[in-house]
């Protein structure tokens, strides 16, 4: 099936406004056929659509439709885009070799016992196993549990060195994010700390509220001496 052009109706009223090419060569290239091209020049068909230039969206070249309208047999070819998006490949899940399958149990316990805090989704699509082997490896339900001897998955060939250091520095980022934050306060308040201290007496103004005389023994004093003198 030929590749047709974005929007060809709009397109074919560009066409037919902007050139002199024939409506078959237009209905061929915009994969229309004639007789609607022929409506949309007559205005029956396209009624309020707006033409697209097919050279500015980079569809089609300005040679093709200068070949074209100097040969009314000659039928116009598509613009291949300039750049081409390959599509991204769905990755495939880890594969094991057979003879490796055996030692998935090892490298559970390892994982496991050595860093709690990768969950059993990581571990499976680190070591390409199944979160139903994870869980009889953790509660020894597994069939060859009394057999099972921890080992580094990446010494067994399970693993690079990398995807597992990449594995645990995700797990432990997320157990840090998912620790409660302790609110208790750690240091004392800025304006607890940047306060002046009240004024304190120094010595010497403590001696000398020391060595002061009580005035009322000494008007006491005056008045007895006063009284004495008048007897």
């Amino acid at each position: 099936m030929a590749e047709k052009p974005l929007m060809p109706i709009a397109t074919a009223v560009w066409l037919i406004e902007n050139t002199a090419l024939t409506f078959d060569q237009i209905a061929d290239f915009c994969g229309l056929h004639h007789l609607q091209v022929k409506g949309i020049a007559d205005g029956d068909v396209s009624g309020g659509v707006r033409g697209i230039d097919p050279i500015a969206n980079n569809q089609l070249a300005r040679e093709e439709i200068d070949k074209a309208q100097a040969d009314s047999s000659y039928r116009m070819k598509l613009s291949r885009p300039k750049t081409i998006v390959a599509t991204k490949a769905k990755k495939a899940p880890r594969y094991t070799p057979v003879s490796k399958r055996q030692n998935r149990p090892d490298a559970i316990a390892w994982v496991v016992r050595n860093h709690p805090e990768v969950s059993d989704g990581q571990i499976a699509k680190l070591l390409g196993t199944t979160k139903t082997t994870i869980q009889s490896v953790r509660d020894r339900s597994h069939w060859n549990s009394s057999n099972i001897t921890p080992q580094d998955p990446v010494g067994l060939g399970l693993c690079s060195q990398m995807e597992l250091d990449a594995v645990v520095r995700k797990a432990a980022a997320k157990a840090a994010r998912a620790q409660p934050v302790d609110s208790s306060p750690t240091l004392k308040p800025t304006a607890e700390t940047t306060a002046p201290e009240p004024d304190r007496p120094t010595v010497e103004e403590e001696d000398e509220s020391d060595n002061a005389p009580d005035v009322d023994k000494v008007f006491a004093n005056l008045g007895g001496g006063r009284r004495s003198e008048t007897e």
